[in-house]
C-alpha cells in the first residue's frame, strides 16, 4: 500500500541530489512483482528525460526520484494509487498494478544552474588568464555526469585550439574557460542549456546532457599581442648593443608556454648563429635579439603569428606560443673592423712595430664571452712572427701594428678578420669574435718591404767574383749559402728575421738562376736596384 525505496548502490560523492523542480536522466527497467517485465529504456537506447515534481511522472516515481544522487541506483515498489491506479495502462499495464522499478540515475541539472568550476591545480605563477577574445590551446576529457567519457583531446595526441568568448565554442566552455591560466587545470560542468541542448550534438551526445569537462590550458595568447622580453641577466657593462644587420652568436632553450621543451642549442654544443632583422630567422626572435649585449641572458615570449603561425613546425604545434631563454655569446657586424685598446705604452715608445718586423709577444686568447681560448703564458714561451707575413690571422696582423716594446693592449678582431665562418674545430666556433690581450716583448725591426737580404755597408764591386770561391765562373748553392753566412756572421750583412735561414738562401738564389739549371753565371748574377733599373730603362 506505501511506496518502497531500497537504495541498492549509492556512490561514495553525491555532490548533490534530486529535488522537486530539477530535469532528470535516468535509466530503468519496469516489471510486475512476478518479474515480467512490462518496458525498459534500455531497450530503447537512450534515458528517459523528465522534469520531477511537475506532474510528468506518476506520483510514485516522482517522489521516488527525490534524493538520488548521480550513479545512484535505487528499486523501487509503487503501489496503484501512485501508479495507474485502478484503469492502468490498456495493453500495457493492468488495473491495480503494483509496478517495480529499478533506476540508475545519469544525469541531473536545473533550469537555474550556471557554469561550475572547479579548479584543483593553480601555477603559482600567473602572469596573464584568459580574456574575452583570447587564442587557447587545451587538452580536456570530456564526460557526462555519470563519468562516462564522450571525447578527449589526449586520445588524439592534439590540443583543442580555439577562440574565447567569440562563439567559436558552447557557451559553457566559453565562461568556463575565462581566467584559466597556463597550466591550470579545472573542471567545468556545463548545464545542457548552456551545452548542445534538447538535440545533443547528433553523434556522442545527448539531448538534454549536463557535460563535465576535465582542462588543461597549455597555451594562451591574444592575435594582438606582440613578443614580451624578460631580462634574466644583463651585464653591468654593455658597451654595445645589438642592431639590424648584426651578426649574433646564441644559446637557446626553447620551450612551449607550459616547459614543454622542443628544442635547445646546448644539447647540439653549438651556438645558434644568425643575422637579425634580416628576416633569418621568425619575426618574433629577430625583434627579440635586437638591443642585447654580448653575455646577456633574456626571456623572449613570441605568439604564433610572429613565430610558427597555425602550421606550426616539427615538435611546435601550430597556434603555439614560443619561450626562448637565451644566451648571447657574442655578436658583430660585417663592416666591423680591428678594435684596439691599449692598457699600457712605455713613456720611451719611439720604436713602432712594422710590417715585416720580427715580434715576440704574449698573449691570452677568449671569446668575447670570456670563454678562455689559448694562452702562451700557459706554454711558457712566446708567440714569434714575422709581421704581416701572414703567419696569423689578418686581424691580428692589423692588430699588432704601430706596437712597442712593453705595451698592453686588447685587441678586438672580428670573424672576418679572424677564422670566419668555419673557425678552426676543436678549438674556435665559427663566426667567433676573438679577444687577444696582448705584451710585446721584444722587436727585431724588418727590412725594407721586397727585401729578404741587405748589406750593413758598401756592396764589393766584385761581387760575384767573391762568391765565386773556385773561380769556376757560376756559382752553385752550396757556395751561395757559404758565402752569405760569412756576411751575416761578420756583420757585413742582414737576413730578414723571423724566417728560415736555408729557405731564404735558397729563395735568393732561385731568384739569381733565371735560366732554372741550378747554376748562377756572371751574366745571370744581378743586385736588386740593377734589376728594378733594367725594368726602368724598359719602360
Amino acid at each position: 500500500a506505501e511506496l518502497g525505496v531500497e537504495r541498492r548502490f549509492v556512490p561514495e560523492s553525491c555532490p548533490r541530489a534530486v529535488r522537486p523542480g530539477d530535469f532528470v536522466r535516468y535509466h530503468y527497467l519496469g516489471a510486475f512483482p512476478d518479474g515480467t517485465r512490462f518496458d525498459s529504456s534500455y531497450d530503447r537506447g537512450s534515458t528517459f528525460n523528465v522534469f520531477v515534481g511537475k506532474g510528468q511522472l506518476i506520483a510514485g516515481m516522482d517522489q521516488a526520484l527525490v534524493g538520488m544522487c548521480v550513479n545512484e541506483r535505487r528499486f523501487v515498489k509503487i503501489p496503484p494509487k501512485l501508479a495507474y491506479g485502478t484503469e492502468g495502462v490498456p495493453g500495457v499495464i493492468p488495473p491495480n498494478a503494483v509496478l517495480h522499478f529499478d533506476v540508475l540515475l545519469i544525469d541531473l541539472w536545473n533550469s537555474e544552474d550556471e557554469v561550475q568550476v572547479q579548479t584543483y591545480f593553480k601555477p603559482e605563477k600567473c602572469p596573464r588568464t584568459v580574456q574575452v577574445s583570447d587564442f587557447v590551446r587545451y587538452h580536456y576529457n570530456g564526460t557526462f555526469l555519470d563519468g562516462t567519457l564522450f571525447d578527449s583531446s589526449h586520445n588524439r595526441m592534439r590540443t583543442y585550439d580555439t577562440y574565447v568568448g567569440i562563439g567559436w565554442l558552447i557557451p559553457g566552455m566559453d565562461q568556463g574557460l575565462l581566467g584559466m591560466c597556463v597550466g591550470e587545470k579545472r573542471i567545468i560542468t556545463i548545464p545542457p542549456f548552456l551545452a548542445y541542448g534538447e538535440d545533443g550534438d547528433g553523434k556522442e551526445i545527448p539531448g538534454q546532457a549536463s557535460l563535465v569537462f576535465d582542462v588543461v590550458l597549455l597555451d594562451l595568447h591574444n592575435p594582438k599581442d606582440g613578443i614580451a622580453i624578460e631580462n634574466q641577466l644583463v651585464p653591468e657593462s654593455c658597451e654595445r648593443r645589438s642592431q639590424t644587420g648584426d651578426f649574433l652568436r646564441y644559446h637557446y632553450n626553447g620551450t612551449l608556454l607550459d616547459g614543454t621543451l622542443f628544442d635547445s642549442s646546448y644539447s647540439r654544443n653549438r651556438t645558434y648563429d644568425t643575422y637579425v632583422g634580416k628576416g633569418y630567422v621568425i619575426a618574433g626572435m629577430d625583434e627579440g635579439l635586437l638591443g642585447v649585449c654580448t653575455g646577456e641572458k633574456r626571456r623572449i615570449i613570441i605568439p604564433p603569428h610572429l613565430g610558427y603561425g597555425e602550421e606550426g613546425r616539427g615538435k611546435i604545434p601550430g597556434s603555439a606560443v614560443l619561450v626562448f631563454d637565451i644566451h648571447v655569446v657574442d655578436f658583430h657586424n660585417p663592416s666591423d673592423t680591428v678594435s684596439i685598446t691599449v692598457h699600457y705604452k712605455p713613456s720611451n715608445c719611439t720604436v713602432l712595430s712594422k710590417k715585416g718586423d720580427y715580434l715576440k709577444y704574449h698573449y691570452n686568447a677568449s671569446l668575447l664571452d670570456g670563454t678562455l681560448l689559448d694562452s702562451t703564458h700557459s706554454l711558457g714561451k712566446t708567440y714569434n712572427i714575422v709581421l704581416g707575413s701572414g703567419q696569423v690571422v689578418l686581424g691580428m696582423d692589423m692588430g699588432l701594428q704601430d706596437m712597442c716594446v712593453g705595451e698592453r693592449r686588447t685587441v678586438v678582431i672580428p670573424p672576418h678578420l679572424g677564422y670566419g665562418e668555419d673557425g678552426v674545430e676543436g678549438e674556435v666556433p665559427g663566426s667567433a669574435v676573438l679577444v687577444f690581450d696582448i705584451e710585446l716583448l721584444e722587436l727585431v725591426s724588418g727590412l725594407p718591404e721586397g727585401y729578404m737580404f741587405v748589406w750593413n755597408g758598401e756592396v764589393s764591386p766584385n761581387l760575384f767574383e767573391e762568391i765565386d770561391q773556385n773561380h769556376d765562373g757560376e756559382v752553385l748553392l752550396e757556395e751561395f749559402s757559404e758565402y752569405i753566412q760569412t756576411q751575416v756572421d761578420t756583420g757585413k750583412g742582414k737576413l730578414a728575421p723571423g724566417f728560415d735561414f736555408e729557405k731564404i738562401v735558397k729563395n735568393m738564389f732561385t731568384n739569381q738562376d733565371r735560366d732554372g739549371n741550378g747554376k748562377v753565371t756572371a751574366e745571370e748574377f744581378k743586385l736588386k736596384d740593377q734589376e728594378a733599373k733594367e725594368e726602368h730603362d724598359e719602360l
